[in-house]
């Protein structure tokens, strides 16, 4: 476990230069900076791959029992969103968001006590794979759209007040592009949380022997569903576009982060990471 350990810290260099070349790259306009943090941050994201799996293949038992594990997860996943949407969308500026933040949570993950979360042996697959994955992957989505919602708002403010265009505002991509960013996270985001969001309420039935506990989490759970499903629904039917998305994506991500640090640390629930 000690070499597994160094093996992480280099993981959170990787990811801090990474970080800092891409948010230079962008103040400064370098493009090689740029470039250069990506390919860092596609270094970092090799390499986390592989810890990933030597943490699942050799420690099987402690790591899937270790909430520090599942933040290095959801870092892993939100890289993974990330590339998937540069590769579809050609949208370099979502590594603005992507590497900050697969740093904070890969770096929480190095920081959080060991804590045991106790699973059931014979649910522990299904709920990884169907409850843990969805979720982390269908937030991975959300984070993208809120790094595009901002860039979007930002940038719309700019053309309607005419307000001159800093360096950096011109650098930006159009508004077409930052409002599909959203319509395939929404689009793909929301059946993922859907999934995730069920799995979690049917491994609760087997675990309290109760479909819903009224605990935090669950309703927080169903509060960010219902505005997902809105969103999904006024994208795919009503066509929405622009601001209104942007903005709801915006607090649709924000509430996911409540219901990560907030009530998971703060508050007593059946899903608590407190030490």
């Amino acid at each position: 476990m000690i070499s597994l350990r160094i093996f992480d810290l280099g993981i959170a260099l990787l990811y801090f230069v990474a970080a800092i070349q891409v948010l230079a790259g962008f103040l400064f306009r370098q493009k090689k900076l740029q470039s250069l943090g990506n390919y860092l941050t596609v270094a970092g994201f090799g390499l986390h791959s592989i810890d990933l799996g030597l943490q699942y293949f050799f420690y099987f038992k402690e790591t899937l029992v270790q909430s520090q594990f599942y933040f290095s997860l959801l870092a892993w996943a939100f890289l993974l969103v990330f590339f998937l949407l540069w590769f579809r969308l050609k949208l370099k500026f979502l590594s603005l968001i992507a590497a900050p933040l697969a740093l904070i949570l890969f770096s929480s993950s190095l920081a959080i006590s060991p804590k045991v979360i106790p699973i059931p042996p014979r649910l522990s697959g299904l709920w990884f794979a169907l409850h843990i994955g969805t979720l982390f992957i269908s937030m991975g989505f959300l984070a993208m759209a809120f790094g595009a919602g901002i860039a979007y708002l930002y940038l719309e403010k700019k053309i309607k007040t005419k307000s001159r265009l800093s360096s950096f505002s011109k650098d930006l991509p159009s508004l077409t592009a930052f409002d599909r960013a959203n319509h395939l996270a929404v689009t793909w985001g929301f059946p993922l949380f859907t999934v995730g969001t069920l799995s979690g309420f049917i491994w609760a039935a087997f675990t309290w022997k109760k479909i819903f506990t009224w605990d935090p989490k669950e309703i927080l759970a169903i509060i960010i569903w219902l505005l997902y499903a809105y969103l999904f629904h006024q994208r795919l039917a009503l066509g929405w576009k622009g601001r209104k998305p942007a903005k709801l994506a915006i607090i649709i991500f924000v509430l996911t982060v409540i219901s990560m640090l907030g009530v998971n640390f703060l508050i007593p629930t059946h899903h608590s990471f407190k030490p």
